[in-house]
């Protein structure tokens, strides 16, 4: 006798998930959103339950039913520089522990890329942004994207006065305490390498000529070279530097990643820093301790700049009425090799 064709098996659902696990439908729903409020071993049963029967959540579904999302949006201008590779990880590490899905988009410091970025995350109804801006961002952005209703934290990039929460560091401390490191180390030709414009730019710019007024050291233009924030642009930079002959024995790095292009630039020279030329980066990312030689730079902690900008804004999502929220990190002198 022919056995009769039954079809396909029918897909397992959150009731039989909920029964085999001996508890409600709704319990499992919390859990499976992540929900703290289940104890640990209900939740471990009903996830072990899950498994076993191959039963999958349908995130989208229930966010759909709820009218909100757990979606983070997280907007990076420049992930070739591992700055912004750590920070992300700290954003990730604090958003995912809490349950949160994040949806990462990269610029390439592109502002119209920018606004297509953003306009995607507002039409998958993101619960909240962490933007970093792109270069051009005006400052009407944040309010523009309050409007929408999803808070927003602005991170790195200041875009001016506001009500948005921002996290960033003390450019201008940290640029001056380097100076003034090289300036007791007895350098009074100090340049000043990398970055081009913008608020972080023009901060980390004060804050070296904050140190050298203090020295009485008398400010040259011709010490600063601007460049892209990036290798090939602090590579440019000190070769520029050299090519002057302006007699500088040092300098400052807008960041970590354009002293990294200006140590190669030197090594090309058959000079090595620390020995024959001082050079401060800033920022510390995880390369600056195994360049050759190791690098000297001020340390603002990137991972916790990126964890501090998730829990702003958590807290904005769950307190829309707070006040401005402001983090900003303290560089710390890392004194290696180079400088």
């Amino acid at each position: 006798m022919t056995k009769k064709n039954e079809g396909p098996a029918r897909a397992p659902t959150i009731m039989d998930v909920a029964e085999a696990a001996a508890v409600s439908k709704s319990t499992v729903s919390l859990v499976l959103q992540g929900s703290t409020l289940i104890r640990d071993e209900t939740a471990q049963r009903v996830r072990a339950e899950a498994q076993r029967l191959g039963y999958v959540y349908n995130r989208r579904a229930a966010e759909l039913r709820r009218k909100s999302s757990n979606t983070i949006g997280v907007v990076i201008n420049d992930l070739m520089n591992p700055f912004f590779a750590e920070v992300l990880v700290g954003i990730e590490r604090c958003l995912v522990d809490a349950g949160h899905v994040v949806f990462m988009a990269h610029t390439h410091d592109n502002f119209e890329r920018q606004q297509r970025v953003l306009q995607s995350m507002r039409e998958h109804n993101a619960a909240g942004i962490v933007l970093c801006p792109a270069i051009g961002t005006p400052k009407t952005l944040p309010k523009e994207i309050q409007q929408w209703g999803i808070p927003l934290v602005i991170m790195v990039r200041s875009l001016g006065s506001g009500t948005y929460d921002f996290v960033g560091s003390q450019n201008a401390k940290g640029l001056a305490t380097a100076t003034r490191h090289l300036i007791e180390r007895g350098h009074r030709r100090i340049a000043f390498l990398g970055g081009q414009s913008g608020v972080v730019y023009e901060e980390r710019l004060e804050g070296y000529r904050q140190a050298l007024t203090q020295a009485r050291i008398a400010f040259d233009e011709r010490l600063v070279v601007p460049e892209s924030p990036t290798r090939a642009g602090g590579h440019a930079a000190m070769a520029a530097l050299l090519e002057r002959r302006t007699g500088a024995t040092a300098a400052v790095c807008y960041n970590d990643i354009s002293a990294l292009g200006a140590l190669a630039a030197l090594g090309e020279r058959g000079l090595r820093a620390g020995t024959d030329f001082a050079l401060m980066g800033f920022d510390n990312v995880l390369d600056a301790a195994h360049s050759n030689p190791p690098l000297s730079t001020m340390d603002i902690h990137p991972g916790e700049l990126g964890e501090q900008a998730a829990a702003l804004l958590m807290k904005r999502m769950a307190n829309p009425h707070l006040k401005r929220q402001t983090y900003l990190a303290e560089p710390e002198l890392r004194l290696r090799q180079s400088g």
